[in-house]
């Protein structure tokens, strides 16, 4: 029994993912919601796992062109994600991500095991000298579109990881 939901539950994989990767329709204002890894499983379960979720965990809900929704708050523009809090970031397009505007997660302590960089619309090549950097730290770097980026960190901070997050809006292109 529980061998058959678990292959239904893995065959809900592929849809999850493609639904992820596909492109929402561009120019569109209004927010679009993220897919839950949560809701997809317990769907097959039939457990509810979101409403066990602590009340001070981050969660993104969705993202528009100029930012995001996370735990029901609008944010607008881009957002570093650390220990469960949330700042405001200076950098507005992926050319202006720099190891001095990350030079946070050179005093946070414990490091994030992980940082998941969101890039705007399109996935961009993080420079050389920004890996090395990100390296030196102790991180394991991510570099996604942000629509991913969310999703990633909200199914990373769900099995209780350390992880952190430096996300561009979706509407950034270059």
């Amino acid at each position: 029994m529980a061998a058959a939901r678990g292959q239904k539950a893995l065959g809900a994989l592929p849809q999850l993912v493609k639904s992820l990767r596909s492109d929402p329709v561009s120019g569109s204002a209004r927010l679009r919601h993220l897919p839950s890894l949560r809701r997809t499983f317990s769907l097959y379960d039939q457990i509810n796992l979101i409403d066990s979720v602590p009340e001070d965990e981050l969660r993104f809900q969705s993202y528009d062109d100029t930012g995001f929704k996370i735990n029901n708050v609008k944010y607008e523009g881009s957002l570093l994600i650390v220990e469960n809090k949330i700042m405001t970031w200076a950098p507005k397009t992926f050319s202006e991500i720099t190891a001095e505007s990350l030079s946070i997660f050179k005093v946070v302590h414990p490091i994030p095991e992980i940082l998941i960089l969101g890039c705007g619309r399109h996935i961009q090549l993080v420079s050389p000298e920004l890996r090395k950097f990100i390296r030196s730290t102790g991180m394991k770097l991510e570099a996604v579109d942000s629509r991913n980026a969310a999703s990633t960190y909200n199914i990373l901070n769900e099995e209780s990881r350390p992880v952190a997050a430096a996300v561009l809006p979706y509407g950034v292109t270059c």
